[in-house]
């Protein structure tokens, strides 16, 4: 038996003869991530968990608890598990000590597992990795929540030797992401969600964009259960509209398909509806009435002092816990900054355990602007330089982060000069045309296919 099987959010399980391979195993059906907000949207059958249980590798993309569940991740001790090459080695280093048995895999380089099963790791400056499984000759993509960014052209040179080849990445409306977001005078900002982009189109952009034939929907299948975001909830992808309304010619298997990798034959077993219960804050450790205490504060100051591009571009930032505001003075304009309403209780464990990016996914954080459109606005960008660069890439510092991207430059090679081209050509689009209106998206389009 040569077969890939597709399950939970993000699970791609291969086998040759028996489960060999299990790709970021969250049960999220029992083991809720990001302080109890997500759990999976459908329960992964018993037959599949037993499978995942009996592979002999693990590999995690990266280190968002619906890829790399701090729960889950003790069931795999014994286990080979496998991580990208990231610059900075947070999760070999926090696995480690642990007792767990780590393995970095090359990278851009295929390692054979077994006579009829290898893989291929490509690590993104994000600190996420994409993971190319051959099985039986068929070729899997499984981009997760990376993108294709710095390696585009460098896939599809692999995927035009295949005849069969399939993509599987995060796909949907976009609430996978910080939504909670407000500006100064108190207005939600509309989530792109909202507008229900078309998954038809992302699809398409998918296999044009890794060479791939067919898609699989992966990386889309959660749900909130806290109180305190099931708001959220209104802004996630239902599972159907990966069935309807698609393309005539877009090749997409169902969500929770299995591939026979000898005849091709694909079979979709069921996977029941998990049932949301909403459950309290309370239920996770916080309170939104607890303060901070001036450890706590202390501890927030020394977190933000070692962020150097946000003290340089931002004049400040608050923090309100239990009512009280805590405001962190920074050296940027004053009329730039962020304010933060978060129970105490995950704020500072996101502090402690160097998870920032943890309670912005949360999205029962409430998240204020001043003076900026987005957390990702340059030349600050929050997101990148306090998540993926600082917290996951253990780069802090200018000459830290410099060093950092060099590093991603070089792994690269061409494909980043291809990706800089591309940004200065959808800043060009946007500089004409407003997002998500029908001149934007032919605008896209063309460019889409000039690629």
């Amino acid at each position: 038996m040569q077969k890939v099987a597709t399950t939970g959010n993000a699970t791609l399980v291969a086998y040759d003869g028996e489960p060999l391979l299990a790709t970021d195993p969250w049960f999220g059906d029992e083991e809720p991530a990001y302080f109890g907000s997500w759990v999976l949207s459908h329960q992964i059958p018993r037959q599949l968990k037993d499978d995942i249980l009996a592979c002999d590798y693990v590999w995690f993309s990266h280190g968002h608890p619906d890829h790399l569940n701090p729960t889950s991740v003790e069931r795999f001790k014994g286990k080979k598990i496998l991580l990208a090459d990231h610059v900075g080695g947070r999760i070999y280093k926090d696995l480690t000590p642990g007792g767990f048995d780590v393995t970095i895999l090359p990278d851009r380089q295929w390692v054979k597992l077994s006579d009829n099963v290898k893989i291929h790791c490509i690590t993104t400056r994000i600190q996420d990795s994409i993971l190319l499984v051959d099985v039986g000759g068929r070729l899997f993509i499984n981009l997760n929540d990376a993108g294709t960014r710095d390696c585009s052209r460098y896939i599809r040179s692999i995927t035009r030797h295949y005849k069969h080849s399939y993509v599987l990445a995060l796909s949907g409306y976009g609430d996978a992401d910080m939504i909670n977001i407000f500006r100064e005078d108190g207005t939600f900002v509309v989530p792109r969600a909202a507008r229900r982009p078309s998954v038809d189109a992302q699809l398409r952009n998918l296999r044009k964009a890794t060479g791939a034939r067919s898609v699989i929907p992966f990386s889309s299948f959660h749900q909130y259960q806290r109180e305190d975001s099931l708001w959220a909830q209104a802004y996630t992808t239902p599972v159907d509209v990966f069935h309807s309304g698609l393309s005539p010619g877009l090749e997409c298997l169902p969500p929770f398909s299995s591939v026979d990798c000898v005849t091709g034959n694909v079979e979709t077993p069921h996977h029941e509806t998990v049932i949301v219960t909403p459950r309290p804050a309370t239920d996770f450790g916080d309170n939104w009435s607890d303060q901070l205490e001036p450890a706590d504060v202390r501890a927030i100051e020394t977190y933000f002092a070692r962020k150097e591009r946000i003290r340089k571009h931002f004049g400040f930032v608050t923090f309100k816990v239990g009512g009280k505001e805590h405001s962190i003075r920074m050296d940027g304009r004053m009329d730039r900054g962020i304010t933060f309403e978060v129970p105490r209780g995950s704020l500072m464990s996101a502090i402690d355990y160097r998870i920032f990016d943890d309670l912005l996914i949360g999205n029962f954080m409430r998240t204020t602007l001043h003076g900026l459109e987005s957390l990702n606005e340059p030349p600050g960008e929050f997101n990148y330089n306090v998540a993926k660069y600082g917290d996951n890439g253990l780069a802090e510092t200018d000459e830290e982060i410099a060093k950092y991207l060099a590093e991603y430059r070089r792994r690269a090679g061409i494909d980043r000069l291809v990706s800089a081209l591309e940004d200065q050509s959808r800043n060009f689009i946007t500089r004409f045309a407003k997002q998500d209106t029908p001149l934007y998206r032919m605008m896209k389009q063309l460019y889409i296919s000039l690629r």
